[in-house]
């Protein structure tokens, strides 16, 4: 082992990496932050929606719905932790102590770790559920409960794992181009885990949409309702082709520039695009509150109950302060008082 660098500056390790570290916010880190902060921000309140209306929804106190509702808060989570990025970059990158920027790259792998893997869970309950033919209802809470802690245990070790192990400080040359505290080696190794993920999440799907269209086939044989089964496997299809075309569209562009930067390609210039391909793969949590929520009628009717319920208080609120303004003209009168002055009488 060589020697190790614990106590260098942050820009110590930039420089070494290669990586530009910038003095004063320009042009391009303000766009960055800018739409960082706006993402952030929408990621946070939808999946707050979520929670909101699993929690307020007793019809979605089910194992399944607690799968769709701890992807929501690995989602929220992500939305803390990109926003905690994005107070804490450009400029300010170089004010970080090294445990500093451990705690800034920790949140947002533990997040996105989360987020990750509790998609696979859902298409592996789903998959369950479809081959044992079971109501959401009929899945074992333990099973879910299991899965759910197994989530976190997995992303705490994978985003705990930089800070302790698998840095860079003791052995500069294997340093990231794009996180030039972490080995190139721990790229490597999440780009390769995401990408396995999303395997495993074609071959579920893809086995749950044949075992499906076989099944409606031979129902609607018997009962001769073909416009139903083509607009069921229709259906089946478009919800596939959403779920994974959204998790290919927002972390392929990020899992090639870690995956290029992983295995040290020196022609590659992946600091040109990591920042923006970062914020790609963080708006899947924005889009996950849309595929895995809003296609579901019932969530969708609670999403407007709790909407309206905000939008009504909002009106009540408004309607008691003009009618306590009111009030307050009402009961306001001037009286002329013995030095010749007016003075204000109010009655509140």
């Amino acid at each position: 082992m060589g020697q190790c660098h614990y106590n260098e500056t942050i820009g110590f390790f930039y420089n070494n990496s290669g990586k530009e570290l910038s003095s004063h916010w320009r042009p391009k880190d303000v766009v960055v932050v800018a739409l960082g902060l706006t993402v952030s921000v929408l990621v946070l309140l939808t999946n707050l929606l979520v929670i909101m209306a699993i929690a307020s929804n007793r019809r979605f106190h089910q194992p399944i719905y607690y799968l769709l509702g701890n992807l929501a808060a690995a989602d929220l989570f992500a939305g803390v932790a990109y926003l905690f990025l994005m107070f804490h970059t450009g400029p300010r990158t170089a004010r970080l102590s090294l445990q500093g920027w451990f705690l800034r790259q920790g949140l947002l792998d533990t997040s996105l770790t989360a987020s990750v893997a509790t998609l696979l869970a859902i298409a592996v309950e789903r998959h369950r559920s479809v081959m044992a033919v079971q109501l959401h209802s009929r899945l074992p809470r333990g099973r879910v409960v299991l899965l759910i802690v197994g989530v976190w245990v997995a992303a705490l070790g994978l985003g705990l794992l930089p800070a302790h192990s698998w840095h860079c400080l003791c052995a500069l040359d294997r340093c990231s181009r794009m996180a030039p505290l972490l080995s190139r080696t721990y790229l490597a190794v999440w780009a390769l885990t995401s990408l396995l993920v999303f395997l495993l999440m074609v071959a579920v799907y893809t086995r749950i949409f044949f075992y499906v269209r076989r099944r409606v086939q031979r129902m609607a044989e018997h009962v001769s309702c073909h416009p139903h089964y083509r607009e069921t496997t229709l259906s089946l299809v478009k919800t596939v082709v959403i779920i994974l075309g959204a998790f290919v569209v927002c972390w392929t562009p990020g899992q090639v520039v870690l995956l290029l930067d992983g295995l040290d390609c020196k022609s590659c210039n992946v600091l040109a695009v990591e920042k923006y391909f970062l914020l790609l793969a963080e708006s899947n949590s924005l889009v996950n509150a849309a595929v895995y929520s809003c296609r579901d009628a019932e969530m969708r009717r609670t999403f407007r109950r709790l909407l309206c319920c905000l939008r009504l208080r909002r009106s009540s609120r408004e309607a008691a302060l003009a009618q306590a303004s009111t009030r307050t003209g009402a009961n306001t009168r001037l009286e002329p008082p013995e030095n010749g002055h007016t003075l204000m009488d109010s009655t509140l």
